[in-house]
């Protein structure tokens, strides 16, 4: 019996690989669960591996050395490390897209220009690698205008701005602090959503869809984040316009990869806005699910995760699969930030209700065994129940009862469901 026993390495140190491996911890075949790098929360029920996400080479050695089973890379940096390729030129079965055909994903002027290559929908958009040809073409658009780096970044890596004053600035900033190329768009009014599928490169399926929220303050305020929280299904995302972003973005984006000799492994979210009108405004390409969504996600999956993704890595996933099996219960999630500040010590985790999932981005315990924050995005929490409304209800009940010092976090998510 023992030798059915699975081990798993997770790479990745955030909350989705928190979330991840939790799913994991509860499934009684798996033996032992590895994340590398981890956080000091993962370490509390798994083996935390203190290798880089994008040392791919020591990553592999460590694969090999402890028979590990299925490798998920859910990091970006790890995947932009091909961290996918070269373990499976090495025998080692993983669950991740290759570099090459994940590029469009992690390089935003890689996944523009694929999209006006293939006639999706996507906001106007310039890309440049010079301060002053990025401001003056800043200098001819409208606003709002979005300025980002081409590649995620820790820090602030995107703005919406108002006027050609703080464009100029922010431009002038990110090429001061070493950002080679940054992508500049137009601002799309409308409703933000994500919709996610699963694929081994040559057969997808989709999973689900979340509705976005990205802007720190409630009602679309403050600071572009990378996000603040979601729910799901996204009930403003329709039948018809999930059909048409399944044929005209995923199919061909999954087929360009596949002419490419580079087959797409893996989750592939595409991430677009609800647009006034009905339709939609695709923005970018997601190589895994988001931190602030990953939870959410995955307690709306009634498949065996394992089974699903191996089925993916080893080929024998259109013959195994149909569709993915989604409950037809309800998510919400929100993020709590503590801004700028660190070293606040997180009070009355031990107060939130069991049936509420609480996920670490990179928090630190101290000497008493605290949780303290660490400066931006602390801890995500996500409860699912029968119906939005009610899943609204208790989350916010148990966001309440959680402080620290600086703590931002969004009190309009699902505000208007149903």
């Amino acid at each position: 019996m023992q030798n059915d026993k699975k081990k798993i390495l997770i790479v990745g140190s955030s909350a989705k690989e928190h979330a991840l491996a939790k799913v994991f911890s509860e499934y009684d075949f798996v033996e032992k669960i590895y994340v590398a790098s981890g956080n000091d929360a993962i370490a509390e029920f798994c083996e935390i591996v203190d290798i880089r996400v994008d040392d791919v080479s020591a990553l592999l050695d460590f694969a090999m050395e402890n028979a590990i089973d299925l490798t998920i890379a859910s990091d970006e940096k790890a995947i932009k490390a091909d961290i996918s390729t070269i373990f499976q030129q090495n025998g080692q079965m993983i669950f991740a897209p290759s570099a090459d055909s994940a590029l469009a994903c992690v390089s935003k002027s890689v996944g523009k220009k694929l999209f006006y290559k293939m006639h999706i929908p996507t906001p106007r958009f310039g890309i440049y690698e010079k301060s002053q040809l990025a401001i003056d073409y800043a200098n001819k658009s409208s606003y709002p205008l979005v300025i980002r780096t081409d590649e995620s970044s820790a820090g602030a890596d995107r703005q919406v701005c108002n006027t050609i004053q703080t464009a100029s600035v922010f431009i002038e900033d990110l090429f001061l602090s070493g950002f080679s190329k940054i992508l500049l768009e137009d601002f799309v009014y409308g409703e933000e959503f994500v919709f996610y599928v699963v694929t081994d490169g040559y057969h997808f399926l989709p999973l689900t869809s979340c509705a976005n929220y990205k802007f720190m303050s409630d009602g679309n305020g403050g600071i572009l984040t990378p996000g603040m929280g979601c729910f799901c299904p996204n009930y403003k995302l329709s039948a018809e316009n999930q059909k048409r972003i399944l044929k005209d973005v995923v199919a061909p984006v999954i087929a360009n990869c596949e002419r490419r000799g580079n087959p797409y492994l893996g989750i592939l979210g595409v991430e677009g806005v609800i647009t006034p009108d009905g339709n939609y405004s695709i923005l970018e390409l997601k190589s895994f699910f988001s931190d602030h969504d990953c939870q959410a996600v995955l307690n709306l999956i009634e498949e065996n995760l394992y089974t699903l993704f191996e089925a993916c890595a080893n080929g024998s996933f259109a013959d195994d699969y149909e569709c993915i099996k989604v409950s037809d219960k309800a998510s919400i999630s929100c993020v709590l930030s503590s801004g700028k500040l660190t070293d606040s010590v997180v009070e009355g985790l031990d107060l939130v209700d069991d049936d509420i999932f609480i996920n670490h981005f990179a928090t630190k315990r101290n000497e008493f065994f605290e949780y303290s924050t660490t400066g931006g995005r602390a801890i995500v929490l996500t409860k699912t129940s029968s119906t939005l409304n009610r899943a609204r209800e208790l989350l916010y009940e148990n966001v309440d009862v959680i402080s620290f010092s600086g703590k931002k976090y969004r009190s309009d998510i699902c505000q208007f469901s149903e």
